[in-house]
């Protein structure tokens, strides 16, 4: 058995959330169905724009009393001001806590504690308990970018639809839960069936292209680049231009790989 690696994701803070309305508050915001979360669970959510736009990701942990909040520690404060807005009435506690995010990557997670990652198995678990770390956090973006799996810093915020960031491919959407804020537009684009853009890997020679950088099919537009390092990045791309054509970005030939998970 392969032992994985530990990497504490300071990009990563939580949010504890109890009270007798937890559920119902959080199953009429999410992307995700949380009324069926079990304590020791995690499920992988977004919190949208009314107009169906990404605005946050977030990972909903399951404990005893309530959950935790997995949220980037960027956007914490501006998450739990958004999570008050919404809470009127309702009886739910919303707590910055100082928990590290710690992911486990890379091999057979030991059990004990730990969260199993819902958007992919090779992406391994989680967990929010101080351990000792043998990874630093690029290691583990490193990794993740080589699963073909995007991250917060690809899909940005207020900028992308969370299909587009792949979030119905990685279990981040859960079209049978009902309504939650953007839920029109998210099962819109579902149902029609007429996705156009897609984050995906790029590979290509030497250093990744700066961020926003166009892809091109020919001459005609393609996409854009995301965030990447040498030889790979993610890439938003049109998936009618991409099918079979000669990619370049700044002059340079890139290629498309697929992951075999989005085949």
């Amino acid at each position: 058995m392969t032992a994985p690696r530990l990497a504490r994701l300071a990009s990563r803070a939580v949010i504890a959330v109890s009270g007798p309305d937890w559920r119902s508050f959080l199953q009429g915001l999410l992307t995700q169905d949380v009324e069926t979360l079990a304590a020791g669970e995690l499920r992988f959510a977004g919190l949208l724009t009314p107009q169906g736009k990404l605005l946050y990701d977030l990972f909903v942990a399951g404990t005893e009393d309530g959950a935790l909040l997995d949220v980037a520690a960027a956007h914490r404060d501006a998450i739990l001001t958004r999570l008050t807005m919404y809470r009127l009435r309702a009886k739910v506690d919303l707590t910055a806590i100082d928990r590290p995010v710690i992911a486990v990557f890379g091999g057979e997670a030991p059990g004990g504690g730990l969260y199993a990652d819902p958007r992919l198995p090779a992406l391994g678990a989680r967990a929010y308990d101080d351990r000792t770390t043998d990874a630093d956090e690029d290691a583990y973006e490193a990794y993740r970018l080589a699963l073909g799996a995007p991250g917060p810093a690809d899909w940005g915020s207020e900028t992308t639809y969370p299909i587009e960031a792949n979030f119905d491919l990685l279990a981040g959407i859960d079209f049978k839960k009902g309504c939650f804020v953007g839920q029109e537009t998210t099962s819109r684009m579902k149902r029609r069936g007429t996705i156009k853009n897609r984050m995906l890997p790029i590979t290509f020679e030497g250093p990744p292209p700066p961020f926003g950088a166009e892809v091109l099919a020919g001459e005609l537009r393609a996409g854009e680049v995301l965030s990447g390092r040498d030889g790979r990045a993610m890439a938003l791309l049109r998936l009618d231009r991409i099918e079979g054509a000669a990619l370049s970005v700044e002059g340079r030939p890139v290629q498309v790989e697929r992951p075999e998970w989005l085949a």
